[in-house]
């Protein structure tokens, strides 16, 4: 079973940075597909972003390519999400998780974090 935590969400003005970070305990963390996912009040879940065990393979929402890029450190079983030139309209809950491609959708599969609240002010 694996135990996923993110942190590094915070309050930021338009156009600001933020770094999230997503660590991951049990399991095999490095064999698992990692994604993004952010859900705003009263709104569905929405990917964000994804990346294969490799490394070489990424997926990102078009409302954030060019802006956000996911990496991840298997030796530190870590996935991060820089998340530059940020916007009111990204304010969310982000989250991590197991991810599985379905054809052309990202979908969170077994395991996910609790959150971290990303609030962007204009």
């Amino acid at each position: 079973q694996v135990q996923l935590v993110e942190s590094g969400g915070g309050t930021v003005q338009a156009g600001g940075s933020l770094r999230l970070s997503c660590a991951a305990s049990g399991g095999t963390f490095s064999s698992y597909n990692i994604g993004w996912f952010r859900q705003a009040p009263g709104k569905e879940r929405e990917f964000v972003a994804a990346m294969r065990p490799s490394s070489t393979i990424t997926a990102y929402a078009d409302s954030v390519k060019g802006r956000f890029t996911i990496s991840r450190n298997n030796a530190k079983n870590t996935v991060y999400l820089q998340m530059n030139s940020l916007k009111p309209e990204d304010t969310a809950l982000y989250y991590c998780a197991t991810t599985v491609l379905y054809g052309s959708t990202w979908r969170a599969s077994d395991y996910r974090g609790r959150g971290t609240q990303v609030t962007v002010s204009s």
